[in-house]
């Protein structure tokens, strides 16, 4: 069974996600689609619009076979560091042949070339990227200009685009492991990725949310299956408070202002101006602008500040990238999917479960006799669980039990 491997983070699932679904198929001569998705927090540092598991419902009613969990050391993190995670999932899966990802630039040649100069020149791009920063410049305008002076002006065009970024990092992943997985690419179709007007019936999954948030119906640009999903969820309060959200940073800024420097992500400085903007700001708009700085993107302050929310120690996530992920978590397959888990088993590397309830017995049988390996995937395993619980309480009604949903839920099957 040929497949195609996926990395996506559905928030939500929209039409453009089923052309990439169909196209990505088409391209592999797949008969089975996986996916390795996001969880509750994203590589942007927000919140998921709604659950992993309504996500894994939508991605399923759309045709993909297997959903696995991005861990959240990786999901919510920089563009290299997300690649590595998922293509280690990926490889970690067996039996992928292909990874068909989106880009603004739909050619590999020249992804592949913009690949091979950072990994080949990596120390002096970094190095130079490094000084570009200190004098003030935001990392993606630095690596851009520093791209221009090393090579190709037309590199660092390239590089200016989110998911041509992205797909650079993939390939990157890819070489650095000497993967057999056959990279491929689309050309992104409809709305670009940060653009909130829609093309046709093609709207980005920004798009799509800030329509939501005016009380628009977003429907005709959400495959028929995946509309209804989406709308119960919603209508049941399964979506993030946002006043909630920055009340309870707000909260946790000023209560741990002194263990702040403890925080992932959390460098020298930052602080300190975290706690000044939590004194001032009314909502979570103008805390996110108060931090930032000509240095600190809007998205890496957001993923800041989602380490701040969940307290995530710097050792941890520090010790989980350099482990790499130590389990994959089946979110949910179809019938195909389940064939296909079946048959490619004995080549998964890593210990494959539906619910955290049977998670400590798998890991014990995978790293009994490796106590630090044991110790290391058990603190894995408490981030995620810290991620699902703070989830949770953003919630505007939050269903009984839902702290420990990893525990109780299943994989979704279709």
């Amino acid at each position: 069974m040929r497949t195609v491997g996926l990395i996506t983070e559905y928030n939500p699932f929209h039409n453009g996600h089923l052309h990439h679904l169909r196209e990505s198929r088409r391209l592999a001569n797949a008969e089975v689609a996986v996916a390795v998705m996001s969880g509750h927090f994203l590589q942007r540092g927000e919140p998921a619009l709604v659950d992993k598991w309504v996500r894994t419902r939508m991605a399923l009613a759309a045709g993909v076979d297997v959903v696995v969990e991005l861990p959240f050391p990786w999901a919510c993190n920089s563009a290299p560091v997300f690649a590595e995670g998922a293509v280690r999932c990926l490889e970690a899966l067996g039996g992928i042949d292909a990874l068909c990802f989106g880009s603004e630039s739909g050619a590999l040649d020249g992804l592949q070339k913009a690949a091979g100069l950072l990994l080949d020149r990596e120390e002096s791009i970094d190095s130079a990227t490094r000084r570009l920063l200190r004098e003030g410049m935001s990392y993606p305008a630095a690596r851009a200009q520093v791209v221009a002076e090393l090579a190709d002006p037309k590199l660092a065009e390239l590089l200016a685009s989110p998911n041509n970024i992205l797909g650079v990092e993939y390939l990157k992943a890819l070489a650095r492991s000497g993967s057999a997985i056959r990279p491929l690419t689309l050309p992104r179709i409809g709305a670009g990725y940060h653009e909130q007007r829609a093309v046709g019936r093609i709207a980005s999954a920004t798009g799509i949310r800030a329509m939501l948030g005016r009380g628009e119906d977003v429907a005709d640009y959400l495959p028929p299956a995946c509309a209804p999903i989406l709308a119960e969820a919603l209508q049941a309060g399964l979506g993030v408070d946002e006043g909630l959200l920055h009340r309870l940073l707000s909260a946790t800024i000023l209560r741990d202002a002194e263990r702040l420097a403890e925080i992932y992500q959390v460098e020298a400085g930052l602080q300190n101006r975290l706690v000044e903007a939590a004194q001032i700001a009314t909502g979570l708009e103008e805390l996110i602008v108060a931090v930032k700085s000509r240095q600190l993107t809007r998205t890496r302050i957001q993923r800041v500040l989602t380490h701040v929310l969940l307290g995530t120690r710097r050792e941890l996530v520090e010790e989980a990238l350099a482990t790499g992920p130590l389990y994959l978590h089946l979110l949910g397959c179809s019938r195909r999917g389940q064939a296909w888990l079946a048959r490619t088993r004995k080549r998964r590397s890593l210990p494959l479960v539906q619910n955290f309830s049977r998670i400590h017995a798998a890991l014990r049988r995978r790293y009994g006799t490796d106590e630090r390996l044991h110790a290391a995937a058990l603190r894995q395993l408490a981030l995620e669980e810290r991620a699902t619980r703070h989830y949770a309480l953003l919630l505007k009604k939050r269903p009984p039990g839902d702290l420990r949903r990893d525990y109780r839920q299943d994989a979704i099957l279709a």
